[in-house]
Parts: structure tokens; C-alpha cells; sequence
């Protein structure tokens, strides 16, 4: 079987999404890829969805927060952002998604919106509710381990 010529072979760009969700959140890559699918799908319907063609190339999430490189079809960035933008939980674990930025390769999408996808994180103990609770705090926010589940801080809010 022959290759397209190079002017008939599909155009591409990759959106940098950043990911962040709770320290304790089991996220795997299969997971968001059918998220993404489902989202795509439900928002854009079949014709659209398979026009965006959402396909994960790089997953990394570790700590709470994380990077992901999603490819697009070319004219179909905007939908494609749309679609990552309906994205609210994966394997039942709230997820934030922001798409950092949108570039034409793989290699430049991830130096230039990405950088290290899983920053560093310390945890500790913070008097929060009236009791020390353990807590993980990584670029300005908190993660306090409540009772209940996991509850969003800020630095301020734990002081």
C-alpha cells in the first residue's frame, strides 16, 4: 500500500492540557482517553467527534497534578478544546483541565506549554477545622486530607 502524498496527508496540532485532581486520585491513561472520547462525542456528536478525532499521544499525572498532549485534527482545534473543556471526572475523581496552549508537534507542544508536567509537592501537617490534618501543598495550593474526603486550600487559608 502507497503513502498519501505529503499534500493529502492529514494535518495535525496538539493541545497541552494540564490536569489536576486530587493526590490520592488513581487517573489512568486509558481512562482519560475514553473521557476524552465520551466528551468529544457527547458534545460534538458522531460526525463531529470523529472530524476532531481526539487522540491522547502523552499522559503523565503523579501527586495530584499532571500533563497530557491530546492530538487534533487541524481545523478542529476549537472544538477540540470545547470537548476537553466537558471533561469533569475521570474513574469517578474530580479533574480541572486546562488547555495550556496549541502547537504543531509533539516535541514543541511539550517544551513550550507543558515544561514538567508533575511539579513538586511537599506534604505536612496543617491546623485546619480544628485539628492537625496531613496535607500536601504544591505551587500555592493546598490539598488538606479532611475527614470526608479532600478539601482545596490556600496557603493563606492554612496560616
Amino acid at each position: 500500500m502507497k503513502h498519501l502524498p505529503k499534500h493529502l496527508q492529514p494535518r495535525w496540532r496538539y493541545l497541552a492540557v494540564s490536569i489536576e485532581t486530587w493526590p490520592d486520585a488513581g487517573i489512568g491513561r486509558r481512562a482519560f482517553q475514553r473521557e476524552l472520547w465520551y466528551a468529544g462525542q457527547n458534545l460534538l456528536g458522531d460526525p463531529g467527534s470523529a472530524d476532531a478525532d481526539l487522540r491522547l499521544m502523552r499522559f503523565e499525572v503523579a501527586g495530584g497534578s499532571g500533563g497530557a498532549i491530546v492530538r487534533v485534527r487541524r481545523g478542529e482545534v476549537d472544538a477540540a478544546r470545547a470537548a476537553i473543556a466537558c471533561v469533569d471526572e475521570v474513574n469517578g475523581h474530580p479533574v480541572g483541565l486546562r488547555t495550556a496552549g496549541v502547537s504543531g508537534s509533539v516535541d514543541a507542544c511539550s517544551e513550550s506549554y507543558l515544561g514538567d508536567p508533575a511539579p513538586s509537592s511537599t506534604q505536612r501537617e496543617v491546623a485546619f477545622d480544628g485539628a492537625d490534618r496531613p496535607a500536601r501543598r504544591r505551587d500555592g495550593a493546598v490539598d488538606v486530607d479532611a475527614q470526608t474526603g479532600w478539601v482545596g486550600a490556600t496557603v493563606h487559608d492554612t496560616e
